[in-house]
């Protein structure tokens, strides 16, 4: 039996998905006296505590409150009428008290206390309410005398999201269904709004992956259901807040410019209007997604002018507590150009050489061209980003971009790190060759501040001109130094000392410490996830020439490979990089007995040298290899092993006339495969057509003549 007072509200809508889990939850705990649901709207708790009714055997007295309750005598007389019929009987039952959330006046909650403390006889009190019930339960748990549900136990599963959906009638796919469960983040009511919105649209899939807090359903469902009772002030306070990620007393503070933020958020945390807290110890919050996005459009609609200023005191809060990251986003957010940049510039080697130059891009992509060359900062980060993308000429651009800013920009603090920034790219690029470059970086050094991380670079890129010039003692001391300032803030640059490092002990024939800094080189990358920087080619050629040194083939050739894939994606990179690289992986190709790859290695590093004439070093190495290479007798070093099996194929298939379109489909791969694996087979085959290759191949007794 069901007791439920007239007038109460059928169930929700979520309800038609069935709660099983927790039902199960319930009437496995009905020797607890006290059961609490306590989440905010939309969640089905009615429609949970409904359908336990139906399973169990015991009657259910229930009660729906509702303003009218808030006075003790009203609140007695309904449980008395409710309870009296089934007491008499002397069975056990359960007693709900529906919307617990109406109670707010200290008679009728001590009224409540007294139920809970002293239930009618064979009773299992329940309670359900939108926020935490108006006493204490410390008690209760410790002796655990109380079942508890809260929000994160409503929150729907994948599968009874779709089931949802399915009710609905609204067919999307398993990636649509995630979109949805990331954004709603569960919340039933959330689920349920979004299949009546995407009921109304003609395509599903697509408004599925645009549905958010700002759909006309979720905002009305929200202000009539979550935010109707709230005051004034705190709707306000929601509103203005929710330009954040995350919410404490003191940020609230700053970016509203009052006092009181703890004690609000504490309440309405506690009433539960989607304010999820993130610790447990009251102070840091977070809004579930749909209500942010409700509300920044709301703010949009009510103070538009207001926003970016939010954003602005957000970020200088949160620079001011060495929150970069959130002090950028929000710079950013606020569309303030001089901000930005004042806090990427400093911060560069947080993002471009940690691996996340993806990042970096993004937020560049926030300002034009325009607004980007304008600011000195703002366009060195956007140097340092495509340099570290292997850029060379866009790097140049936004370099001179600063360069020409700087003198009719407002003097800031920044200008002496902005003038070091300015030298070091240039030293980077090294367009005016390999003296240049030393000067530049020496100058760099000079101008930037001791605890500057651009230093590292300035030492790295020092120490190697000063290699590459000849001057190897000089070269070791300031790479040295460059590898111990650039050990934490700067992993990119410090891969880089050590694998410049590597060459100077290989150069002395130390090979253990080359092999040593090599690897040491090479976890810098698995550490900091840079294998996606092509300015890492270098530090995987390293590595290759050692691993071959030591006769591990397969890490060699896996390290060789990348290094070559990191080279390829260069855009006209330095050409003395270039040469430095391609020789080192001639190396790792002759300790391979690989002497056609190495000498095509070598002939693009005389190629990349003809733009790099003073560097004295790199073609004493380049005449060394070549010497290494002419000693080889090709009929002795090419051999069928050489080539991959793929490539026989593509061998066999070349004294045809079988195009590659053709051979492709006799293969059942693309063209642009069977290419790539005929230019390889000629690469190894030194030759420099289809016509040669098939000669040098006949005359290896590869193919039958």
């Amino acid at each position: 039996m069901v007791l439920v007072p007239s007038g109460s509200r059928a169930a929700f809508g979520p309800g038609l998905v069935a709660r099983d889990r927790l039902v199960r939850r319930l009437m496995e705990a009905r020797d607890v006296p006290l059961a609490l649901l306590a989440a905010p709207a939309g969640y089905g708790k009615t429609t949970t505590l409904l359908e336990w009714a139906q399973r169990d055997e015991r009657p259910f007295a229930w009660i729906a409150l509702d303003r009218a309750a808030d006075e003790p005598g009203q609140l007695l007389a309904a449980v008395a009428s409710a309870t009296d019929p089934l007491t008499r009987r002397g069975s056990a039952f359960v007693l709900v008290l529906d919307d617990l959330h109406f109670l707010r006046s200290p008679a009728a909650i001590d009224a409540l206390k007294a139920i809970v403390a002293r239930p009618p006889a064979g009773a299992q009190v329940v309670l359900a309410s939108r926020c935490e019930p108006p006493f204490p339960l410390g008690r209760l748990r410790a002796h655990r005398e109380v079942l508890e549900l809260a929000p994160r136990d409503f929150v729907m599963t994948h599968g009874e999201a779709s089931a949802l959906l399915e009710l609905a009638r609204v067919e999307v796919g398993a990636t649509e269904v995630d979109a949805l469960m990331q954004r709603t983040e569960g919340w039933p009511a959330g689920l349920y709004l979004a299949a009546l919105s995407l009921r109304e649209q003609p395509d599903t899939a697509a408004a599925a992956m645009r549905f958010g807090g700002d759909d006309r359903i979720v905002s009305d469902y929200i202000a009539d259901s979550l935010l109707s009772d709230l005051s004034t002030a705190q709707v306000t306070f929601l509103r203005r807040t929710s330009v954040l990620d995350r919410l404490s007393g003191p940020l609230c503070d700053a970016v509203l410019r009052e006092s009181g933020s703890a004690a609000m958020l504490r309440d309405l945390a506690r009433a539960n209007v989607l304010l999820v807290p993130v610790d447990r110890n009251d102070e840091w919050y977070r809004y579930h997604r749909l209500l942010a996005q409700m509300l920044r459009a709301e703010l949009r609609r009510h103070d538009p002018e207001l926003e970016p200023e939010l954003h602005r005191r957000a970020s200088e809060w949160h620079a001011d507590h060495e929150d970069i990251d959130a002090a950028i986003r929000h710079a950013i957010a606020a569309g303030d150009v001089g901000l930005a940049g004042d806090l990427l510039w400093p911060n560069i080697f947080r993002y471009a050489p940690h691996g996340s130059n993806a990042t970096a891009r993004v937020w560049l992509g926030k300002f034009t061209d325009e607004q980007t060359a304008g600011h000195p900062p703002l366009a060195l980060v956007a140097a340092a980003v495509h340099l570290a993308g292997g850029d060379r000429d866009l790097a140049e651009h936004w370099t001179t971009a600063a360069a020409r800013a700087l003198p009719s920009a407002p003097a800031t603090p920044l200008d002496a790190s902005v003038e070091a920034g300015i030298a070091a790219m240039r030293a980077a690029i090294g367009r005016d060759g390999i003296a240049r470059m030393r000067d530049d970086a020496a100058r760099a050094f000079a101008l930037a501040g001791d605890d500057s991380p651009w230093r590292s670079a300035d030492r790295l890129l020092e120490g190697t001109a000063c290699h590459l010039l000849g001057a190897r003692e000089r070269a070791l001391t300031l790479l040295q130094e460059g590898s111990r300032r650039s050990a934490v803030a700067a992993p990119t640059v410090n891969a880089l000392c050590l694998a410049q490092l590597a060459l100077l002990a290989v150069e002395r024939d130390d090979w253990p410490l080359g092999v040593e800094l090599a690897a040491r080189a090479r976890l810098q990358i698995e550490r900091f996830r840079l294998g996606q920087q092509p300015t890492m080619s270098l530090v995987l050629a390293v590595a290759a020439m050692a691993q071959a040194h030591l006769g591990h083939i397969e890490a060699a050739k896996s390290d060789s490979g990348e290094a070559t894939r990191l080279l390829d994606a260069m855009n006209d990179f330095a050409p003395w990089y270039v040469a430095e690289v391609r020789i080192v992986l001639s190396r790792a190709a002759l300790r391979l007995t690989d002497v056609v790859g190495a000498r095509a290695l070598l002939d693009g590093a005389a190629r990349a040298l003809r733009a790099a004439p003073e560097t004295p070093v790199l073609r004493a190495w380049l005449d060394d290899a070549r010497a290494q290479v002419e000693s080889y007798s090709a009929s002795a070093t090419i051999a069928p092993a050489s080539l991959t099996t793929a490539e026989l194929r593509i061998l066999r298939l070349l004294p045809t006339h079988l195009s590659f379109r053709e051979m492709g489909s006799r293969l059942y791969v693309s063209p642009n495969t069977v290419k790539t694996q005929a230019q390889a087979v000629y690469r190894k085959l030194d030759a420099s057509s289809r016509s040669e290759a098939v000669v040098r191949a006949r005359d290896l007794g590869l193919l039958d003549a």
